[in-house]
């Protein structure tokens, strides 16, 4: 990884006292093969809850499903407290009776499938006689099956067990697709952090052949978020320009070395090189065929068909057009098209005001770096000629936590 190059004295930002790397280090991560076995059902781990106002209608279920192995049984005889307590026991299944003093079996049935956590708990109807226009009722609420009063117990096991099983693989699903939704998470992000690793690598690839720039492509994404931020423009645009900025110059990578580190001006034939960056830039990030390729090598990228040729990556269609229309200008005097106005994508208005500020701050072979002032007299002059004139606004409202990016991500050590 390159090292911050030496310091300059009468620098005018003030200097960290570390330095600080350009490099993104992303720890690799190891994500453990996810397995999903089946649910094992133990009777007498299983949960089931009574509620019914007769104490001896309790005892007797209680006594019944005891012989069968089940163990973990709480009941009430009190309705008004059954959601509550039904809430805490968590049971896998409850016996509900109709016919209740305070709170019917139904309101009791209404207000549970009305709770996220207990929408999908299997939920037994008990009534000594039940009509039709109840069962239907029942039934529309959400009611999974019914039982005769007095309770037969050859009927209680069959829909017990039936349910429990239900009710067991019901939340091994919820618990599986919690889990999963948690395994596609860390692949996004750790697919997330190696794009934002490729595209870093790519950047700094064409940093490494204008190797004065140090930092740049840091600050100039990081400027680029600001300007996004203030203008009121939503997180994920933020977080994509931040990327796409940095990509800005990689068209860097075509141009020569002695046109690229010339410490005096440009000529006129050595400008029109240097102009290239960006369709050399274009070039790079867009995915061309066969016979795009060919078309490339012969002149220079068209930018209608181009933008929408870009590849899928929302980052690196943004980069595209950045790299393409950066140095285009608010009063169309700019390269490569002389668009004007809002014919300049917002992506590349915004990186132009954050690659300018970047270099009139910064050190380089044919100047030195500006002060924070001689900066902003330098930017406001070009408002509404150089710059869109709400972008420039909104990086001068937060002008001073540009100067702190400028110092957080210096070139010196």
């Amino acid at each position: 990884m390159q090292t911050s190059t030496p310091i300059v004295s009468n620098h005018p930002f003030p200097l960290p006292t570390t330095t600080i790397r350009a490099g993104i280090a992303i720890k690799s991560v190891n994500l453990p093969d996810a397995t999903w076995a089946k649910p094992n059902i133990e009777l007498k781990d299983q949960r089931i809850f009574i509620v019914d106002d007769e104490d001896l209608n309790i005892r007797v279920a209680r006594k019944y499903l005891r012989s069968w192995g089940y163990e973990k049984i709480e009941s009430t005889n009190q309705p008004t407290e059954a959601v509550h307590r039904i809430r805490q026991a968590d049971p896998h299944l409850v016996l509900l009776d109709v016919m209740m003093p305070e709170v019917s079996g139904l309101e009791l049935l209404a207000q549970l499938r009305a709770l996220e956590e207990t929408k999908h708990l299997p939920i037994v109807i008990l009534t000594a006689h039940i009509e039709d226009s109840v069962k239907h009722e029942a039934l529309e609420l959400g009611a999974n099956d019914f039982l005769s009063k007095p309770i037969d117990p050859l009927e209680l096991q069959p829909r017990v067990r039936n349910l429990l099983h239900l009710s067991v693989h019901q939340r091994w699903l919820e618990e599986t697709s919690v889990r999963l939704e948690a395994e596609v998470k860390r692949r996004t992000e750790s697919l997330v952090a190696a794009q934002h690793q490729v595209i870093h690598c790519l950047a700094r690839a064409s940093e490494y052949r204008d190797n004065d720039t140090g930092h740049h492509i840091i600050r100039v994404g990081a400027y680029a978020a600001m300007i996004a931020r203030k203008l009121g423009l939503d997180e994920e645009y933020v977080q994509t320009i931040e990327q796409a900025a940095k990509l800005h110059d990689v068209g860097k990578i075509g141009i020569p070395d002695a046109i690229l580190h010339k410490p005096g001006k440009l000529d006129d034939q050595e400008m029109y090189h240097m102009k290239t960056h960006c369709d050399l830039g274009l070039h790079v990030i867009t995915s061309l065929n066969d016979e795009q390729e060919s078309v490339a090598n012969r002149k220079h990228v068209q930018m209608g068909a181009s933008i929408l040729e870009m590849d899928d990556s929302p980052v690196l269609s943004m980069a595209a057009q950045i790299a393409l229309t950066h140095h285009e200008k608010w009063d169309g005097s700019g390269y490569p098209f002389g668009l004007a106005g809002e014919q300049i994508p917002l992506e590349g208005r915004i990186t132009a005001v954050a690659d300018v500020f970047d270099a009139l701050s910064s050190i380089r072979p044919y100047k030195p770096a500006f002060s924070p002032d001689k900066c902003r007299e330098i930017l406001s002059e070009g408002r509404g000629k150089h710059f869109d004139p709400k972008v420039l606004d909104a990086f001068m409202i937060a002008f001073d936590e540009a100067i702190q990016i400028r110092v957080k991500y210096s070139d010196m050590a």
